[in-house]
């Protein structure tokens, strides 16, 4: 950085995984002028108001935060254009940002997103890819347009996502030495978004793709089955072979194993209703589950 002027920033973002890309952007020399992120939520037994990770990450760096419910009002859009922003950096933000938004930076605004653009656009990637069993994933710069996740692609990189990435690709971009590559619609797919429903355990379906999708709504929204008026969160499973012609959601075994369309689930981890989550063994020390339940 020491022969580039640092530019001018704004970054916009909320959960955890978008704190790296702050601290790394910051690290990297740039001029952070104002965080967006989403307001405070509801959270906890208690529905205490709960800042969003990137929220307390900022001011704990003594960076200016705004949270706007939205961009559709024109004073909105005004305050945004008035930072006077070389760039907007944009990564699980939350909200839609329109046209007045995206044009405002000198550079226009750089969305990271968690996919090999253009497979999995949308607004869940790192899940569905899990969830699909895709061998790879990585992250994808993009400079962003109207269309959802349809920009062309910056830089891209098929390994899990790196702080570097972002202060890199930012330098070369000032520079003018990146070049913008349109992504081809051919095979783009879209990661829908994840609700809490979408948990929910189908034992009609094949034992693999159960085991995944553990995997991917690892920690939320979390899977989970329902044994009478009891839901039981599984926080770890594999799938294992099965012989015979249960039905599926049949408990085959003590371990437990839960017969599913193709093979069986075999439950690892487990948790229910105000318990702490335990092993399988540990868990069925404590909870009647026998052998032969059909499970919905």
């Amino acid at each position: 950085m020491a022969d580039r002027t640092p530019l001018r920033l704004v970054f916009m973002g909320t959960p955890e995984i978008a704190v790296a890309a702050l601290a790394a952007l910051i690290d990297a020399g740039h001029d952070i002028v104002c965080v967006y992120t989403q307001p405070p939520r509801p959270a906890g037994r208690g529905h205490r108001l709960q800042r969003s990770p990137v929220h307390e990450f900022a001011e704990g760096k003594g960076l200016p935060v705004r949270c706007p419910d939205s961009f559709k009002t024109p004073a909105a859009q005004q305050e945004f254009a008035a930072l006077g922003a070389d760039a907007a950096v944009v990564i699980a933000y939350g909200l839609i940002l329109p046209t007045a938004i995206l044009a405002a930076p000198r550079l226009g605004c750089l969305n990271i997103h968690m996919s090999l653009l253009p497979r999995w656009r949308g607004a869940a990637p790192i899940q569905r890819a899990i969830e699909a069993g895709d061998a790879e994933s990585g992250v994808s710069i993009m400079q962003m347009d109207q269309g959802l996740d349809t920009g062309p692609v910056l830089a891209t990189e098929a390994v899990p996502i790196m702080p570097e990435c972002t202060g890199g690709t930012l330098d070369r971009l000032q520079t003018g030495s990146v070049d913008a590559t349109p992504q081809i619609e051919a095979g783009a797919t879209y990661a829908r978004k994840i609700n809490r429903d979408q948990g929910r355990l189908d034992w009609r379906q094949d034992a693999e793709a159960l085991a995944r999708l553990v995997r991917a709504f690892d920690p939320w929204p979390g899977t989970w089955f329902s044994h009478g008026e009891t839901r039981i969160r599984v926080l770890g499973a594999e799938a294992v072979d099965r012989s015979g012609d249960a039905m599926p959601g049949t408990v085959l075994d003590s371990r437990p194993s839960i017969a599913c369309g193709s093979g069986a689930l075999r439950l690892l981890r487990l948790q229910r209703p105000g318990k702490a989550a335990s092993g399988a063994d540990d868990f069925m020390r404590g909870y009647d589950l026998p052998v032969g339940t059909v499970l919905s």
